[in-house]
């Protein structure tokens, strides 16, 4: 039986993913095998989150007249249980034709190599959602502790874009679902960042209420900056105070805004220590 293998490193790993398959990988081959559909687990570590019904119908037709032209990617755990680490898209597209099986490149990747090699995969396909996306830049960044542009390099995207992308993030859960959804458009999106949590809304209902453009929303956000910047509301400046509550929070730092200001709750010197630290 034909077998493939997966290539070590991240720079190899951030290539094309379809040439991924074609290397070696931690010395570890993989062989491909027809496996029934109900014995493959999902990805536990899968960024992506979102999967539209339509584009899976297209993949499934696509399937069933010209067959699956390249096999998704599990893991064989020494329960002999399958886990998918690549595919998510094909396997579920080959569920909706009530198949019972589907070709898969089995290989014994290691456990952290799981959710690297599904974040690859994320990246390089082009109907992964801007918000889903920017998570899985966020991700290669964090945990391989990549600049900007050590990123741009290795999967070969401009540093521009990926900033650009990396800030949607920066908007409210709502303006992001409503990326995901498809409803909000990175153009009409990347006009928002930067705006309060209430301006936000006000331009998110003025944009959907009076169909803007991009070039309309980029005047409408441009107009509602540059007031703020002039003449702060004191709605801005609590939006500031509960920013930097919140990022308190993340050192485990109580504290409480009473009257326009932030009181800080220390009961350690821990925590000063963080906050001086911080400070200097």
């Amino acid at each position: 039986m034909a077998k493939r293998s997966l290539g070590s490193g991240l720079h190899e790993l951030l290539g094309d993913i379809d040439a991924v398959y074609e290397k070696n990988y931690n010395e570890t081959h993989g062989v491909i095998r027809e496996i029934q559909l109900n014995s493959i687990l999902a990805n536990p570590m899968q960024p992506r989150q979102n999967f539209d019904e339509k584009s899976l119908r297209e993949l499934a037709n696509s399937i069933e007249h010209y067959g699956l032209l390249q096999p998704i990617v599990v893991r064989e755990d020494e329960h002999g249980t399958y886990i998918l680490i690549a595919g998510e898209r094909r396997l579920r597209a080959t569920k909706m034709l009530q198949r019972e099986s589907i070709q898969a490149l089995v290989i014994t990747a290691e456990e952290h190599k799981m959710r690297e090699l599904a974040l690859i995969e994320n990246v390089q396909r082009e109907d992964l959602n801007p918000i889903d996306l920017a998570l899985c830049y966020q991700a290669l960044l964090q945990e391989y502790n990549l600049t900007q542009e050590q990123l741009a390099q290795k999967i070969y995207k401009s540093r521009t874009q990926i900033t650009n992308t990396l800030r949607l993030l920066e908007l409210s859960q709502s303006a992001q679902e409503l990326i995901k959804d498809g409803k909000l458009t990175q153009g009409h999106a990347k006009m928002l960042i930067g705006l309060s949590p209430s301006d936000e809304a006000i331009a998110l209902q003025t944009i959907f209420g009076q169909k803007l453009n991009v070039r309309e929303t980029e005047t409408l956000t441009k107009t509602m900056k540059t007031k703020n910047k002039d003449t702060p509301t004191e709605s801005t400046y609590i939006d500031s105070l509960q920013k930097l509550q919140t990022i308190l929070k993340n050192y485990h730092i109580a504290s409480t805004i009473k009257h326009n200001r932030i009181i800080l709750e220390c009961d350690a010197q821990s925590q000063l220590d963080i906050i001086l630290q911080k400070l200097q």
